[in-house]
Formats: C-alpha cells, structure tokens, sequence
C-alpha cells in the first residue's frame, strides 16, 4: 500500500514538472521512442532543459538530426529529423518549438557564382590586362592596324595563360597524382599550342618552329634565371639546392630533343638526302612518333615507377638553415583548392575557348606588326609570342624560388621546356601531316645550334644540384646575348619556300 501511494506520488510530481505540453508533442513522444525496433544507441538524443517546466530526456532519432535546445519556460528541447540541407529554425517565445525548415541551395547559387568569379578574375593584379584582350577585337574590326591589334592581343592572352595554369592546379587537387601530372602535362603549355595550331593551319610552319623554340629558350634561360636570381636574392647567405636527379633527366631528354631536331638539319645542309626535300620530312615525322613515345615513357617513369625522385627536398630544407620554418608555414595555404572540381572545369573551357579566339588575331597580325615596327618575324616568333605563353610560368617560378622550393621551380621550368621539346613539337608535326601542312624538323642551322648551346649552357649550371643569385644572373644574361642574336638575324626560309615540300 506504501509503494503504491509512493508511485502515484511520483508521477504526480512527474506531470506537475512537464509544464504546458500540447498533444501534438505528447504524441510524438509516444509514437517512436516507445515502439522503435532500433537499438537504443540510435533511438534517443539527450534532451536538455534550462528553464523552470521543461523537460529533460530523449526525442527519437531518424538518422542525421540537427539539434533544438529551447531558451523559454515550457519549451520542449530535443532534436527534430533533418532530410538533406536544413536551415536552423530557433524560437524565443513561451511554449514553441525551436526545429528546422528545409532548403533547396536556390540562394547559393549567385553565391557560389560571385564567389568563383572574385577568386578567378578579382584575385590576380595580373587580371587587369584582360580588358585588352576585347580593345585588340574592336581594334582590328574597325581600324585594320596590325601592329596595335597585335600588341594589344599580346596583353590580353597574357593573364589568360595565367589563369588556365591557375585553374589546371585547382583541377589537379580533386584528382589523383597520374591525373593531375598528366593534366599538367597537357595544359602546362597549352597557350603555345593553340598559338602554335592556329599558325599551323594558317601556313606559317616557320612562325609555328620559331615560337616553339623561343618558348624553350625563354624557359631554360629567362624563366630559370630569373628564379635562381630572385631566390638566391632572397637567401642570398647560402646556397639554394634542389633534386640532381630530376635535373639529369631533364636534361637528358633536352638533348634528345636536340638530336631530333640535329639530324634532319644535318641532312638538309649536306645536301646528302636521297630524295630532296622530301627524305628530311619523313625522317621528322618519324622522329617525332619516338618523341612522342618517349615523352609517354618519361610520364610514367615520373608518375609511376620512379616518383620518389620527384619529392622535393623538403627534410633538407627543414634542417639547412634560417627562416625555414616561416617558408613552410607560407606553403602551407598553397595546399587546399579555393574552387571546387567543376568550377575548374568551367573556367578551364572559358580561358581555352577565350585564348582561342585571341590567338586567331594575333597571329593574323604577325606579319602586319613585323612590317610597322619593322622587326624581323624571327625575333616577334622567339622572344615576344613566349613571353605570352610562359608568364605563369615565370610567376609561379620565382614565387616558389623566393620561398625556397627550388624542386618546384625547376620542375616549371625545366619541365616546361621538356614539354614543348618533347611533346609540343612533335605533336605539331603529326597534326600538320594530318592536316597536309609539311611540318618538319629542321628548324635551320642557327636556330638548332642555339638551341644546343643552351641545353649544354644549363646543364652545366645544373650538374652541381645548387644554385645562387651569380648563376641566375649568368642565365639572364644568355638569354639577353640570344635574343641580340634573333633581332639582327635574317631568315632565308619563308612559308613559301615550304610548301615545296608537299
């Protein structure tokens, strides 16, 4: 009899302590917690009160649930069911229940578009010359002068090249380390070669051999020095050092490149073809499918069997000396994407599609600007078309050089002339003997010898694995004794003279 007066009393406290609860709440107390099959670890949330008439205990739980705490006398506090994207709903007022609303991300999408479009135009001073990129059009449709559409058309690819290197490293971040090589692989350079095809279907195979030469010199010799003199500027107390390995076979495919490019100069110049203008062609097309097939090879051989060559010195750097560890925090924030995978893949289409169209017009204007400023086409092909195509490149290059990752340097721009070297050329001669243009090999005797000069010049330089502001400034200055050379050079071979060759 005592016990039983004793639990009536109970659960009269009980009731006096739950305050005002509606019949919705009390029903939706009873329907799950008390007759849910799920294991007790799932089937109840901790509810907790803070006021006077609330009640402590545990709602049902359908998976995912977003938590409701209540601030009011008679408030129910617990957790209401969330399916998909929910927007907190919370309630200041007597007896309400505080839950969520769904929401459908309508409101995100302007969001997210202002977002990826201040992080991939607003972000870069760089960016400011994009503007000329559209003057260059309106240029050209209404006054005809080849050398302001040129300049202007110069100006306006520039940051464009940046920013499609920009958004091949952000793509490169969702995919694996194969995927995002070979994705660098293929848009490292893709400004020179859509340059480089456009010129190519207009008949101007020795604007196509010029440029892809320059864009070579101007990595190995401008791009490089410019690196090792502002990173040896920066540490200028010691000496910067980078992997010899990765320089080794750098190199060595450098000088493959110069073999292919050696031999059908060789034969054309001793006059000891067996037939004329016709047997230097054939050797170059076929000396570009091996090129093409060790660049696959060397892909491979960096991605996959032997990639701990290519793991940057970072051990030895984080021993080596002072001011190391501000270096790594700086690198630290290069390591997250700041746009998501579609994002780069749009832009990634934008800035091809845009570089496309202005490549058209530049290289439309070529011999018009050669003729008003009267500057020979050999020195506009070498020197000013790669500084277009090669000013991510030098950016990213002394930015890493500045912040001690010489690896990383030397990977932009030794691998970058590699690229072209192995890949850009020869796939140039397989696309004109697709489209019937006689792409070849013999780039003439000057232009192959100076190209060999300077793969033994930074070879040299890179034998050591170390580097300082004096080598930096070594290369600039090669590079100033080259393009000396290309502006009092007088190219013999015309676009005419190769149509012969078909």
């Amino acid at each position: 009899m005592e016990a039983k007066l004793r639990l009536e009393g109970i659960q009269s406290n009980s009731s006096l302590e739950m305050g005002p609860l509606d019949g919705r709440s009390i029903n939706e107390l009873e329907d799950e917690s008390l007759f849910s099959p799920e294991p007790d670890f799932q089937k109840a949330i901790p509810v907790c009160s803070h006021e006077n008439g609330s009640i402590s205990g545990s709602l049902p739980s359908y998976g995912n649930k977003i938590p409701v705490r209540s601030h009011e006398i008679g408030s129910i506090s617990g957790s209401l069911p969330s399916y998909g994207n929910k927007i907190p709903v919370r309630s200041h007022e007597n007896g309400s229940i505080s839950g969520s609303l769904p929401s459908y991300g309508n409101k995100m999408i302007p969001n997210s578009v202002y977002r990826s479009i201040k992080t991939v135009v607003f972000s870069n001073k760089l960016n400011l010359l994009m503007p000329f990129g559209p003057i260059a059009i309106m240029v050209h449709n209404f006054t005809g002068h080849m050398g302001w559409v040129f300049f202007l058309s110069l100006l306006g690819i520039t940051p464009l090249a940046e920013r499609l290197g920009y958004a091949t490293e952000q793509l490169a971040f969702y995919t694996g380390a194969t995927v995002g090589g070979l994705l660098n692989a293929t848009f490292g350079n893709a400004t020179e070669l859509i340059i480089s095809l456009y010129a190519l279907e207009s008949g101007m195979i020795r604007v196509v051999q010029l440029s892809l030469l320059g864009s070579i010199l101007s990595n190995m010799l401008l791009v490089l020095g410019c690196a090792f003199f502002c990173g040896g500027l920066v540490f200028y107390k010691k000496e910067q050092k980078f992997t010899k390995a990765t320089a080794v076979v750098n190199s060595g495919l450098l000088l493959m490149a110069v073999m292919g490019l050696l031999f059908p100069a060789v034969l054309h110049y001793t006059h000891t073809e067996v037939h004329f203008g016709k047997s230097e062609l054939a050797l170059s097309r076929f000396s570009s499918c091996i090129m093409l097939v060790a660049y696959a090879a060397y892909l491979v051989f960096q991605l996959k069997s032997q990639k701990d060559l290519y793991v940057p010195l970072t051990e030895e750097e984080n021993q080596s000396g002072d001011g190391d560890h501000d270096n790594d925090d700086d690198g630290g924030d290069d390591e997250a994407p700041e746009i998501s995978k579609w994002e780069s893949i749009i832009w990634l289409s934008i800035m091809t599609a845009w570089i496309s169209i202005l490549s058209e017009y530049l290289v439309d204007a070529i011999q018009g600007a050669s003729a008003s400023w009267g500057i020979p086409i050999s020195f506009i092909s070498v020197i000013l078309l790669p500084i277009v195509g090669n000013a991510a490149e030098h950016a990213s290059a002394i930015m890493f050089a500045m912040k001690d990752k010489l690896d990383i340097s030397l990977g932009v721009a030794i691998g970058s002339s590699t690229q072209i070297s192995m890949f850009g050329i020869p796939f140039c001669v397989v696309i004109g003997w697709i489209m019937g243009r006689p792409m070849d090999l013999n780039f003439q005797l000057f232009e192959t010898a100076t190209l060999f000069i300077t793969v033994i010049v930074v070879a040299f330089f890179l034998q050591e694995g170390t580097s300082n502001y004096f080598k930096g400034l070594m290369l600039i200055l090669c590079y100033l004794i080259v393009a000396a050379s290309f502006f009092v050079h007088e190219d013999l071979i015309s676009d005419d003279d190769n149509q012969l060759k078909t």
